[in-house]
């Protein structure tokens, strides 16, 4: 049997295929506005649950490079500090070797008692050194200054880590306790804690006696030598985190690739799909207006 086919079918196939162009007008209008081919869920649901873990992991990526910035931030003012002790504590060594010549004179040797305390209170200002208001060599109460100025030797520092999240599941641990690195409290004064040996030093150089002095080269080094093993483990943490920061730089490169060919429009492709869509769209109102040209109205004019 044949389909009678009336105006109003007519009119409401051309109206719904009119509306289908301008709906795919408005589509291609909105991605070339906002220069993304994904601007709803329902624009393409699969690319959507790429782009969003894309997003999720640029997001947690970045956070892990800030980490890395501020760790690196830590660990070279660690360096920093550390080189300033050793160079304090190679000047004690110089001016104890001066004065452990049995030919100078007390006035001398008050001389050399007064820069080494002076040396002494230089130590204790870079044993409470901060970085950010955070102590460095007091672990996890950095809030607190680590070391007493009036007694350092007795001072006991916290030995506490602190660690950076530098990625998934990967931590790393920037400070060094200040037992580690100066000795460990001694409120007897009878160890090789570097404050314990600077104050024989300088009850020495009080006395005059020369022999004490000496008895003290070897301590001194031990100091050095301490600080210098702090130094390399702190150079060996910060090559790791400079290779870890290229590698998250690398990785933010790639998730941003991936994000870009998920999300971003094709201007191209859009420019002629627009021409396009627009031509078909006059053809369609070309041809509605000479299909349904006239109708019984029309005749009762």
């Amino acid at each position: 049997m044949t389909l009678r086919v009336t105006q109003s079918m007519m009119h409401l196939q051309l109206s719904r295929n009119l509306n289908r162009n301008m709906t795919q007008m408005e589509q291609l209008q909105q991605q070339t506005a906002t220069g993304r081919k994904i601007n709803k869920a329902s624009d393409d649901p699969v690319g959507i649950t790429y782009s969003l873990r894309y997003r999720s992991e640029l997001s947690a990526t970045e956070q892990y490079q800030k980490n890395v910035d501020a760790a690196l931030s830590w660990l070279d003012f660690n360096d920093t500090v550390l080189s300033q002790a050793g160079d304090v504590l190679k000047r004690v060594k110089d001016l104890s070797i001066q004065a452990s010549n049995g030919t100078n004179s007390q006035v001398a040797l008050d001389s050399v008692k007064n820069e080494i305390i002076q040396l002494k209170n230089q130590l204790v200002d870079i044993a409470n050194s901060k970085i950010n208001g955070k102590y460095i060599f007091n672990g996890e109460n950095y809030d607190q200054a680590p070391y007493s100025k009036t007694n350092p030797k007795a001072s006991e520092t916290d030995n506490g880590t602190i660690q950076y999240a530098v990625g998934f599941n990967m931590t790393l641990d920037i400070n060094q306790p200040g037992e580690k690195v100066f000795g460990i409290a001694d409120p007897a004064g009878t160890t090789d804690n570097v404050f314990s040996v600077l104050d024989r030093i300088i009850t020495g150089l009080e006395s005059g006696l020369h022999d004490s002095i000496d008895a003290e080269f070897s301590n001194i080094d031990i100091s050095i030598n301490r600080i210098l093993n702090i130094r390399s483990e702190f150079g060996a943490r910060t090559n790791r985190v400079e290779l870890i920061q290229n590698r998250l730089g690398d990785l933010n490169i790639n998730l941003t690739g991936m994000q870009s060919k998920t999300e971003d429009a094709d201007f191209e492709k859009l420019l002629i799909g627009a021409q396009i869509n627009e031509n078909i769209y006059q053809a369609s109102l070309s041809v509605g207006a000479k299909i349904v040209s006239k109708s019984l109205v029309d005749f009762l004019r």
